[in-house]
């Protein structure tokens, strides 16, 4: 369905902090990095794509997080969930909700949301029961 999935950032080397130890707990392939843009991607596995790419605004104006806007991650299990907000908060992110059953999208969803720290809003859900 995607190709690519964009999220703007004003610090690089801090997005960095933030989203590489996240991603990589929810095992998501580190693919590039390019200082002078600046910019960086990771991609699905076993298909290159969809792309997660985080960067500077191309036409290099401010970021600005968007209101309603939201890149959700798929977990493998609730305790990833659990993991991963851990890890998100501890990376400088803040927290939007807390890990837990959401009945109200089904019965299943198990999720937890989080702003990076440049208030980009960002979930990790699992739909598996436990």
């Amino acid at each position: 369905m995607f190709s690519h999935i964009m999220v703007g950032i004003t610090d690089f080397e801090r997005a960095l902090a933030f989203y590489k130890p996240v991603l990589d707990a929810l095992g998501i392939q580190f693919r590039f990095q390019e200082d002078s843009r600046p910019w960086a991607g990771w991609q699905s596995a076993p298909d290159p794509r969809p792309l997660f790419l985080i960067g500077r605004p191309h036409d290099q104006q401010a970021h600005q997080p968007g209101n309603g806007q939201m890149v959700a991650f798929l977990a493998a299990s609730r305790r990833q969930v659990d993991a991963v907000h851990a890890l998100a908060l501890a990376s400088g992110g803040t927290c939007e909700g807390p890990p837990g059953l959401r009945p109200q999208y089904h019965a299943h969803y198990y999720g937890a949301y989080f702003r990076d720290p440049d208030g980009n809003k960002l979930c990790v859900a699992c739909h598996q029961p436990e």
